[in-house]
């Protein structure tokens, strides 16, 4: 399931941008990040994550890019589902083994 997000990707852009734009006018990242986040109205802490997700995907920081985040995790799920399809058939194998043996005749 999908979350859809209150903000736009258009709008997120413009916000990131504008922080990377204005903050040597700032004392601190943080601050022009407070400064912008008020005039988008979003939190800035929300702000923060983009703009850290926008730095690691342009190279700006270390991490795990993007496109990277989402095959992980893809990944992930594909591993859960082929771990829990093995248990059923590990437990579906040994289920018809007993009562195989149990059909045959004993001598």
């Amino acid at each position: 399931m999908t979350r859809t997000s209150r903000y736009s990707p258009e709008v997120r852009e413009r916000a990131v941008r504008m922080v990377l734009e204005h903050e040597r006018e700032h004392n601190s990242q943080w601050s022009a990040i407070v400064s912008i986040a008020s005039k988008i109205g979003c939190t800035p802490e929300t702000l923060r994550k983009w703009v850290r997700l926008t730095e690691i995907d342009t190279g700006r920081r270390g991490g795990l890019m993007s496109d990277d985040r989402a095959r992980m995790k893809e990944l992930e799920r594909e591993n859960r589902e082929l771990r829990r399809v093995n248990e059923i058939l590990r437990k579906a194998s040994a289920f018809f083994a007993q009562a195989e043996l149990d059909r045959r005749p004993k001598r």
